[in-house]
């Protein structure tokens, strides 16, 4: 899979976008209202990656950057967002290279911690973040009070 730093609001993005949020529909009857501009994910405050098989986008995730300055957050934090994989690009270990990916961009942004927000209703995501080396922390944002919400966090190196 070839990885390629895109504008959270470029063509490629957008449809990848739009298939996680239907994923979120089909799981949960309606698509993430979590705030998300477009900017956030610009560096160097954010990175926004799209992967691709011969010439297809077929992946996405990006993070954008958090400090102790807003409530739940420590300076350094470097939050994952819209991680997906298209179904039929599933089960070839591409959502962990991808995720290592993110990780990394956020450590060459100078970000201490990869932090998280999924739900009991993704138990693959679950799976591959405590596989990954995350663990179980606070809720935070506008889902922090959803029983099926479930946070996650890592230190990064």
């Amino acid at each position: 899979m070839d990885l390629v730093a895109r504008a959270y609001d470029s063509p490629d993005a957008q449809k990848l976008i739009a298939e996680v949020q239907q994923e979120y529909v089909t799981r949960y009857g309606e698509p993430d209202v979590t705030p998300t501009d477009p900017a956030e994910f610009e560096p160097p405050r954010g990175t926004f990656l799209v992967g691709y098989l011969d010439g297809i986008p077929v992946a996405c995730a990006g993070w954008r950057a958090h400090d102790s300055d807003e409530p739940d957050f420590r300076d350094g934090d470097a939050e994952l967002k819209r991680m997906y994989v298209v179904v039929e690009a599933r089960r070839r270990g591409l959502s962990r290279l991808l995720l290592a990916a993110v990780e990394q961009s956020a450590v060459a942004a100078g970000r201490r911690r990869m932090i998280l927000e999924t739900a009991a209703l993704q138990p693959e995501s679950i799976a591959l973040y405590i596989s990954a080396g995350y663990q179980t922390i606070p809720g935070f944002g506008i889902y922090q009070d959803e029983p099926v919400s479930r946070y996650f966090g890592r230190d990064l190196p």
